[in-house]
């Protein structure tokens, strides 16, 4: 069996586009006709750009390979140029490739891809939520509101979330990292209290940053969010900035979970040598594929640190984070996104029961994919997958970060 062609479809989610602008979904057929599919997760170039990358990646390493060769096609695109160096885009699109390598993989054999990776550790994966608007919720409000904070909050939990993502801190711009606003730390002071009175101690708080923070203003704002015992506190300093992550882990005593813009084993490694995180967030779309953040895991295995993939994409990703999660010891939960479209572009297959994934027992991936659904929603915009603003924080009026997809304006 060797790997033969390859498609690339560009998926738009319908808007209020949960979980970014697109998604860049992976088509693989062997010689022999098994269908595999992956998930590139966002790159720092375009979804257009990025295509020719995709492509190279296949035909310079994978195409005409035995789709069991994984640990030869990663060696081969990590050394690609005379790199053997983490490289984002190049690993970006050979997660997804790789993705799609365990998909046919578990359906040549009959068996799901947990089962190729040592078996099932767990017969299900606790799952979170980020804390979306209510249909009777004001989309442009949401994002500075405690109370629908707090209401969003109560209804995850009816629906047996135990784990609730909120992230109300202010702007993540392209400056770096900032001192925050007296006004953020109040603000975020103000959800974590309101949210944890709704949910009492049946859910566990994640505040969510996004590397917007200088050392000192990640110190400032942790140590505020102290008193409600958050689970985590996520990439509170840029990602490159590993020691300085590891003088927040010092100095607030909230553990520090961090991950989704890392790739590679070779990155989490210094996370975890530096004593920065005790929590690794990757994006397996991004990170590697399945089998360099198995390796990862086993990393963090040494170092008594947890994994809680990241899911900011469509469900095919969200599978490949699945079957990782079922097969290591060190899971501590996995992100989902329930809307209609992720749903039903893998026609239910896999679904969140009680705050709880059961992983699939079918082959492969265990994913049914529409791709006639894929494909009647192509991405028409000209923005990233998510953005950064260029807009400074600001002290005086306030600020707002409208979870990753911004309600339209008229």
């Amino acid at each position: 069996m060797k790997l033969q062609d390859l498609d690339i479809i560009v998926t738009a989610p319908p808007a209020p586009g949960w979980g970014g602008r697109y998604w860049i979904l992976i088509k693989v057929t062997t010689d022999t006709g098994i269908t595999g599919w992956g998930e590139c997760y966002a790159s720092s170039i375009g979804p257009e750009a990025m295509r020719p990358v995709i492509e190279d990646v296949f035909e310079r390493h994978m195409q005409g390979e035995n789709p069991e060769n994984i640990e030869l096609m990663f060696r081969r695109a990590y050394s690609s140029g005379f790199t053997q160096r983490p490289d984002l885009t190049v690993m970006g699109a050979f997660s997804g490739l790789e993705i799609a390598c365990w998909d046919i993989l578990g359906k040549a054999r009959e068996r799901p891809v947990y089962a190729l990776l040592g078996g099932k550790m767990n017969e299900r994966i606790r799952a979170y939520t980020y804390l979306y608007p209510l249909p009777h919720h004001d989309m442009a409000a949401f994002w500075t509101s405690p109370e629908m904070a707090a209401e969003s909050a109560a209804d995850a939990v009816a629906r047996g979330y135990t784990a609730v993502k909120f992230d109300p801190a202010g702007p993540y711009t392209l400056r770096g990292g900032h001192m925050p606003a007296m006004s953020d730390i109040s603000q975020s002071v103000a959800f974590c209290k309101a949210i944890r009175e709704a949910v009492g101690d049946k859910a566990d708080l994640l505040f969510g940053t996004h590397g917007q923070f200088n050392t000192a203003g990640a110190i400032r704002l942790g140590q505020a969010l102290e008193p409600y015992s958050p689970l985590w506190f996520e990439e509170p300093t840029p990602p490159d900035h590993v020691e300085d992550m590891a003088r927040v882990a010092r100095n607030v005593r909230i553990p520090v979970a961090t991950g989704e813009r890392m790739t590679t084993k070779s990155e989490f490694a210094t996370v975890l040598r530096a004593g920065a995180a005790e929590i690794l967030q990757p994006a397996l779309g991004r990170a590697g594929g399945i089998w360099e953040m198995k390796k990862t895991a086993a990393i963090a295995e040494v170092f008594n640190a947890q994994m809680a993939p990241h899911l900011y994409a469509g469900p095919i990703e969200w599978a490949a984070n699945i079957h990782l999660a079922a097969s290591i010891p060190n899971i501590l939960m996995a992100e989902t996104i329930e809307t209609p479209f992720h749903d039903a572009l893998i026609k239910s297959s896999i679904k969140v029961e009680q705050g709880f994934i059961t992983p699939p027992t079918t082959p492969g991936l265990g994913i049914d994919v529409d791709e006639a659904l894929a494909r009647a929603h192509p991405y028409n915009g000209k923005g990233l997958h998510l953005q950064m603003q260029e807009e400074p924080c600001d002290y005086a009026n306030g600020n707002a970060f409208e979870g990753g997809a911004p309600a339209p304006k008229d």
